[in-house]
């Protein structure tokens, strides 16, 4: 049984059950039903053609449902006929269902967690830590958006910028969490930017691409992170980074700045240095200033907090990160950073340890916990 195959139909599944009629929640269920059936038939009898097979099924399921609930007696009247089964377009509908999740009667907010836990195929826990917010807190949400649209005609689809944040999230989990979905978010943000003439699809795209060139050099051959300062720069990919540049610059000279723009711009310097030592960390902070007023993110400030360090030296990156509150996630890693950049190796060694406590994932742990023990090999030497 291919689980790859069964995850790539899913999106095109759930779009055909939503343009049918089905709401979306009971749409989702059924279409969950067929996949739990794939598994358990296909390994002796695989069909001809998959995505025809479990639109078949999941309609079924939909309908049995359907007429089991008298509370949606007078919906089972309009629903249409049961579709008969046999080969069905190859094309991607994922792009699309994006666009049908963000829709207008939800929140953008509640759009974005709606469509990572239904299409992004993030879980509750990823979810809430992109947001930063608690598990509970983000499971009550992702209830409320299912109920706000249950019912709901999928005809009207969201904004860009709703599609923009969902995919600019799930790159971001794909890049530094445990499931990879970068390349995937990659994949429709060019769609995306093929079909659509928009300044801040074109920032997320060079932002995206010019972070997956670095993605090789990111990780040590025995799976331990590498900090950007440290890695091999003749890993990057320079066809990426050429992309990126180009589609960012072309993007900038419409004078139409964007939070994405802005992000990307700073990944372009950090690319453009030949080395760590060259890299320009004022311009760095220049364009952190830009996009702290295009955000006011307490996670902008934060890695505006390092970017001052660099540019200023250590004390100022401090007194930077002194303004911001320190349970932000990753506050005290940073701090431990500056701290050992302005020579004090105890405390540094100190924050680490605890900054490895609250790591979000056991790469960045091990790495906290190493930086800490280095330290404090150095001072007992």
């Amino acid at each position: 049984m291919d689980e790859a195959l069964l995850r790539s139909l899913t999106p095109g599944v759930l779009t055909v059950l939503v343009r049918r009629g089905a709401d979306f929640a009971a749409a989702e269920d059924a279409v969950q039903d067929a996949l739990v059936e794939a598994l358990r038939t296909w390994a002796s009898d695989p069909p001809r053609d998959a995505k025809a097979w479990l639109i078949t099924v999941a309609w079924r399921k939909f309908l049995d449902t359907t007429r089991a609930d008298t509370a949606r007696r007078r919906r089972e009247d309009r629903v249409e006929e049961e579709p008969a089964p046999g080969p069905a377009p190859a094309v991607d509908d994922t792009l699309q269902l994006y666009f049908l999740c963000a829709h207008p009667s939800l929140t953008p907010a509640s759009a974005v967690a709606l469509t990572l836990r239904a299409v992004g195929g993030l879980t509750t826990r990823q979810i809430a830590g992109a947001y930063l917010v608690p598990e509970a807190t983000m499971a009550q949400r992702i209830s409320r958006a299912k109920r706000t649209v249950s019912g709901v005609r999928f005809d009207r689809p969201g904004d860009v910028a709703t599609v923009l944040r969902v995919l600019y999230l799930v790159f971001n989990e794909g890049y530094s969490g445990d499931v990879d979905l970068a390349a995937e978010a990659i994949r429709l943000t060019r769609q995306l930017a093929a079909s659509i003439d928009h300044p801040e699809v074109a920032g997320l795209l060079a932002l995206m691409l010019l972070h997956h060139a670095r993605r090789a050099a990111r990780t040590a051959p025995d799976g331990s992170l590498v900090p950007l300062a440290e890695q091999d720069r003749g890993r990057w990919d320079t066809a990426l980074i050429a992309e990126g540049i180009g589609i960012l610059q072309a993007a900038l000279a419409r004078d139409r700045l964007g939070e994405f723009q802005a992000q990307a711009a700073i990944a372009a310097l950090h690319a453009d240095a030949p080395t760590a030592g060259e890299t320009d960390w004022v311009q760095i902070v220049e364009w952190y200033d830009e996009l702290a007023l295009l955000t006011d993110s307490p996670v902008v400030r934060l890695n505006r907090a390092v970017a001052v360090g660099e540019a200023d030296g250590p004390r100022a990156g401090l007194a930077a990160l002194a303004a911001l509150d320190p349970s932000l996630p990753r506050h005290t890693a940073v701090a431990a950073y500056l701290h050992e950049r302005d020579g004090d190796p105890a405390t540094a060694a100190r924050l680490y340890a605890e900054a490895a406590h609250a790591a979000p994932n056991l790469a960045e742990r091990d790495h906290l916990t190493r930086q800490a023990a280095r330290l404090n090999s150095r001072r007992s030497q």
